[in-house]
């Protein structure tokens, strides 16, 4: 994504603005993290590597976040995450 918004924010419902400016700030941070944390498997300075994953780390923080305001203003969000919780823990059982 790298700072581009990939929605038309002119073009959004009203209603709707707060959740995907929201989604845009979740989609944003996991492109940082994502950046991060190649490139902190890319440099051999174990300086620098540690910098970049400490800064993943907030950008992590930042995504949970994020999610916490979305799920308190969307319910239809917070319910299908719920589903899909669910849908692993039976997949995956007692793991």
């Amino acid at each position: 994504m790298l700072s581009k918004i990939p929605i038309e924010i002119d073009k959004v419902d009203e209603k709707d603005i707060e959740n995907e400016v929201l989604r845009a700030a979740i989609i944003a941070e996991l492109d940082a993290i994502n950046l991060y944390e190649q490139m902190a498997a890319m440099v051999k300075n174990e300086k620098i590597k540690a910098i970049l994953r400490d800064v993943a780390d907030e950008e992590k923080t930042h995504v949970g976040e994020f999610l916490t305001l979305l799920l308190k203003i969307d319910e239809k969000q917070a319910e299908e995450l719920e589903k899909g919780k669910k849908e692993v823990e039976e997949i995956l059982g007692g793991e």
